[in-house]
């Protein structure tokens, strides 16, 4: 699956982050980084969490 992120809407709160740091992480400026575009099998659970815990509905997958 691929992971949309739409930094618009992102305010860099670090939720996902926290549940996915080997996926998104937040850089010197806090601006998200996200580590991969097609998610793994083994992590698409994490992934999906941080999607469905996102404040600011900024993630997806497709």
């Amino acid at each position: 699956m691929k992971l949309i992120v739409d930094f618009d809407q992102c305010e860099a709160n670090g939720i996902c982050v926290g549940i996915a740091p080997d996926i998104f992480e937040l850089d010197d400026q806090d601006y998200l980084n996200v580590n991969v575009s097609d998610v793994p099998d083994d992590r698409l659970e994490a992934v999906r969490e941080a999607v469905a815990q996102c404040p600011k509905a900024a993630l997806r997958l497709e």
